[in-house]
């Protein structure tokens, strides 16, 4: 994708300035929040660029200032001295972003090998983001959970959210996090005191919800529809309202039991679906256009990781950047940054450098 030039962001940044003080934009929320996270994601760029403009503007002045008075020379170096560096800022916002790093998401954790200390690990995982998100002041909602007998997960699938439209939005940080995650501690199962590995894989994908651009046939769909185990109260777990959703051409299987009637349990399920199909759509022309491209681990396998958390060192390594750092109880306390931002720094450099 070609970068944009400084004049097509500063006109794109004045129509929506434009249509965002229209009243008549808002009445359709949807369209409204997507208007507002481009107009936030090119913020940036156009501050930047008025910053390096005025820089050269002044620059230019005490030049011809200085040919009267002396004193400006001193001025107009250090002026010249910063530009070039607001300049490589600049080209580096133009890089072309991922076009979701301002959504929403839908994460998926699964357990795998090693059982229930599996699932508890997986709880632990989906502990860390929650906290993560409330650190953000990001909302979560569990849309379908499978617990294990020990208070693990065997399987759970969350809607993270923005409150607001932010250019950098729950996508661009949580994106990082699909693949096999591998634990290695002495589980509460484990009576002989051994140090065991086992993993849980995650599945992060944008929460696209009505702006999803696929159609679904539903004559492709089969719809289950069983009683609830979750939270919701008497009249949730009395009744059938969980729904299950399997897309036959695919593959793909939703569940989704967290709401109070089975309508709305279909609707959210579908919504999971269409975004499930939709990254699924992009991540298959994206495998056309790169063969080398990243992709998240579809199977739990603990030698497909990303990231190891170790207990009995308190580290943890992620094995994309080659990042290391002895904070493994702060980390799944939801202190993610450092981590985030080593990934997200890589990034970054290979945009620039692509």
């Amino acid at each position: 994708m070609t970068a944009p030039s400084v004049d097509a962001v500063l006109a794109e940044h004045a129509e929506l300035e434009l249509r965002l003080a229209d009243p008549a934009v808002h009445a359709d929320a949807a369209a409204a929040r997507k208007l507002g996270r481009r107009y936030s994601e090119i913020g940036p760029i156009v501050a930047l660029a008025r910053e390096l403009s005025a820089a050269r503007a002044d620059e230019t002045a005490a030049r011809e200032l200085a040919a009267e008075d002396p004193a400006f020379r001193v001025e107009a170096a250090e002026l010249a001295a910063s530009i070039p560096a607001l300049e490589r800022r600049l080209a580096e916002l133009l890089v072309p972003r991922d076009p979701h790093d301002g959504d929403d998401v839908l994460l998926e954790v699964k357990s795998g090998e090693g059982g229930e200390e599996s699932a508890l690990f997986a709880s632990d995982l989906v502990r860390m983001y929650t906290r993560l998100a409330d650190r953000r002041g990001w909302k979560t909602e569990v849309i379908d959970a499978v617990p294990s007998d020990l208070g693990g997960y065997k399987d759970i699938t969350l809607s993270v959210r923005s409150r607001e439209p932010v250019a950098d939005g729950v996508w661009s940080a949580l994106k990082f996090e699909g693949g096999v995650h591998r634990v290695q501690r002495v589980p509460v199962t484990e009576s002989q005191g051994r140090i065991h590995t086992s993993a849980a894989g995650v599945l992060v994908y944008p929460d696209a919800g009505e702006d999803a651009q696929v159609e679904i046939d539903e004559n492709d769909l089969r719809v289950d529809v069983f009683r609830s185990s979750g939270h919701g109260g008497q009249s949730v777990n009395t009744t059938d309202s969980a729904v299950r959703i399997t897309h036959l051409p695919s593959g793909i299987v939703v569940s989704c039991q967290n709401e109070r009637s089975q309508l709305q349990n279909r609707a959210r399920a579908m919504e999971v679906l269409r975004s499930r199909l939709q990254a699924l759509a992009e991540e298959e022309a994206a495998a056309k256009a790169s063969a080398d491209r990243r992709s998240q681990v579809r199977t739990v396998d603990r030698s497909e990781r990303i990231r190891t958390y170790n207990f009995p060192e308190n580290r943890i390594s992620d094995h994309r950047v080659g990042y290391k750092a002895y904070n493994l109880s702060a980390v799944l306390d939801g202190e993610l940054d450092d981590v985030l931002s080593a990934l997200q720094t890589a990034e970054r450099a290979e945009a620039v450098g692509s």
